[in-house]
């Protein structure tokens, strides 16, 4: 189904509204999932005051397959805004002799553009679906900041750390300071666990609509039950999505004499996402299928 921007975002409409234009032109009443997380974002980011930062309309909400039971992660925060790398190159060595044999030219890393309605998105956040409706605190190690909360409150804190991994000058991931002054080797420190605990608690604190929210509650398959089907935006060369790729330099360095030049593969997805590039895919506990209008509903 070919999505526009009035109905994708970046903000975009409430779940309520997504799911009454799901049932239009699907024929089918589905919960929009991606929709519903960002609208619980919306709500936090206005009630938690050190997330006040960040600007919804340049973030990305999308979904990728994670199955139930499996090991991974929940939901991962991608940065778009990374510089381009240093130049820099790949070689292999002869296993006895130490001896360069081949590498690549050299090249730099960059990362893709996407621009969704006309703005720039700086970061995308995605959740692995259907694995990331079944979390729940038990067994997990944020566990220990959540004493007397539903098991289900381990999504409303994944969906705020995601969140306070952007990064508030734009500089990629954020990284929280040591008691040193220096930064945190790790993105993941014991005290980005504590904060997040901290932001969860004060979202609660703030007296939210529990109607926000209330799609947490519920596990994959209750949430299947409950709504005919889960549906989740992804990009039309799913299961890729936008990630840094390699470009070669225009000026290259002379080769080492009896060293053969690797030639680099070219990019094999796109450079530059749109709104064009986005898809509704449904999910399933095993997979996913993309999400079709009625014959009767589809444009000429």
């Amino acid at each position: 189904m070919r999505l526009t921007a009035s109905v994708l975002g970046p903000s975009g409409p409430t779940p309520a509204v997504r799911v009454r234009h799901l049932e239009a032109i699907t024929g089918r009443s589905m919960l929009d999932y991606t929709s519903a997380i960002r609208h619980v974002m919306s709500d936090v980011v206005r009630r938690v005051g050190a997330l006040s930062v960040v600007d919804l309309d340049r973030v990305l909400v999308f979904a990728r397959l994670g199955r139930a039971g499996a090991a991974g992660a929940y939901a991962t925060c991608h940065s778009l805004n990374l510089p381009t790398s240093e130049p820099g190159y790949y070689f292999w060595r002869d296993r006895d002799t130490g001896r360069l044999t081949r590498r690549s030219p050299w090249f730099v890393m960059k990362t893709p553009h996407v621009v969704i309605g006309g703005t720039p998105v700086d970061y995308m956040i995605s959740f692995a679906l259907p694995r990331f409706c079944d979390q729940t605190l038990e067994g997990a190690r944020k566990r220990q900041h959540y004493p007397g909360y539903a098991a289900w409150v381990a999504k409303l804190d994944t969906i705020i750390h995601e969140l306070y991994h952007i990064d508030p000058a734009d500089a990629g991931i954020r990284r929280l300071a040591r008691a040193d002054g220096g930064a945190h080797r790790s993105c993941h420190s014991p005290e980005f666990y504590h904060q997040v605990a901290q932001f969860v608690r004060e979202y609660f604190a703030s007296g939210p609509d529990p109607a926000v929210y209330d799609f947490l509650r519920h596990d994959f398959a209750e949430l299947r039950r409950r709504h005919g089907g889960l549906v989740g935006l992804t990009f039309r060369n799913y299961p890729s999505y936008p990630q840094r790729y390699l470009e070669a330099l225009a000026s290259q360095p002379a080769a080492a004499a009896n060293t053969r030049l690797v030639p680099l593969e070219a990019p094999r997805q796109p450079l530059c996402y749109t709104d064009a590039d986005l898809r509704l895919r449904e999910f399933h506990a095993h997979g996913c299928t993309r999400v079709e209008a009625p014959a009767r509903n589809r444009a000429a």
